[in-house]
């Protein structure tokens, strides 16, 4: 199928559209920018610089992809923005090129569903699958794993990361890192246990799904020291692939852990 581009369209010399590639009306393509088959572009869809948009996503309407970070140290230096295939972008959602700060690379996985005015900012590393509800904001530098579930009205502060399958609610305020499995709200976070509904929702057996409450318990209602949790929990819990998800996500924490 050859491409459907509306005359309204405006497309630089630059940019790269597959077949079968549909660009609504009054869309604006600026810079290197590359769309792969099977992607539509509603309309009013603003797409600049080194940006790259993969296989059969949907575009809507005021969107803008790899406008200049809100970062005052970036300089108009070539970075980008990379995002993969099946993805659902809805109205208003701003996703903005890397700053000069990380790797180059504003990242968006497969298949996820970001909803109207969801803000992606600079250095972001988003995973696949994963739901961001209206207004969800993510600052600088963010990492949000596979499965993961956003809410509506949440601000994320820069380099936090929120692992797989964790669950944040609504008009939540996130400063330090959400644990994978885990469920996680309000205006200063805290966790409130396992996200045990999503969990069985996406075929988590009953003895994983009772390997990590204990796990949580060790971790968050015993009073111990982090190491020392780890540590009981390596002694005492089956070595399953969801144990250890756990236990290198919080070694690896920068801006602490959500308690």
């Amino acid at each position: 199928m050859a491409k459907e581009i509306h005359p309204t369209a405006i497309i630089d010399s630059e940019a790269v559209i597959d077949k079968d590639v549909s660009i609504g009306p009054f869309c604006i393509l600026k810079g290197k920018v590359s769309i792969k088959r099977g992607t539509t572009l509603v309309s009013n869809v603003m797409i600049e610089g080194k940006t790259e948009i993969g296989e059969g996503c949907m575009v809507y309407p005021f969107t803008s992809i790899g406008l200049p970070p809100q970062d005052l140290k970036y300089k108009n230096e070539e970075t980008g923005v990379a995002i993969g295939n099946g993805n659902v972008i809805r109205e208003y959602t701003t996703i903005h090129r890397a700053s000069v700060s990380g790797d180059g690379l504003t990242v968006v996985g497969d298949h996820n569903f970001l909803m109207a005015y969801v803000h992606i900012a600079h250095d972001c590393k988003i995973g696949n699958h994963i739901i961001m509800s209206n207004v969800a904001t993510l600052a600088g530098h963010v990492t949000v794993d596979d499965y993961a579930f956003i809410g509506g009205l949440v601000a994320v502060h820069q380099f936090t990361r929120i692992g797989v399958y964790a669950m944040v609610g609504g008009f939540s305020g996130i400063g330090q890192d959400i644990p994978p499995y885990t469920v996680a709200s309000g205006a200063r976070a805290r966790l409130y246990g396992l996200n045990t509904v999503g969990l069985k929702r996406h075929g988590f057996s009953d003895s994983s799904i009772r390997a990590l409450k204990k796990a949580y318990k060790i971790i968050f209602r015993e009073k111990k020291a982090l190491k020392d949790a780890i540590k009981k929990i390596r002694a005492e819990l089956p070595d399953t692939e969801e144990i250890r998800n756990l236990i290198e996500f919080i070694e690896k924490n920068k801006r602490g852990v959500c308690r």
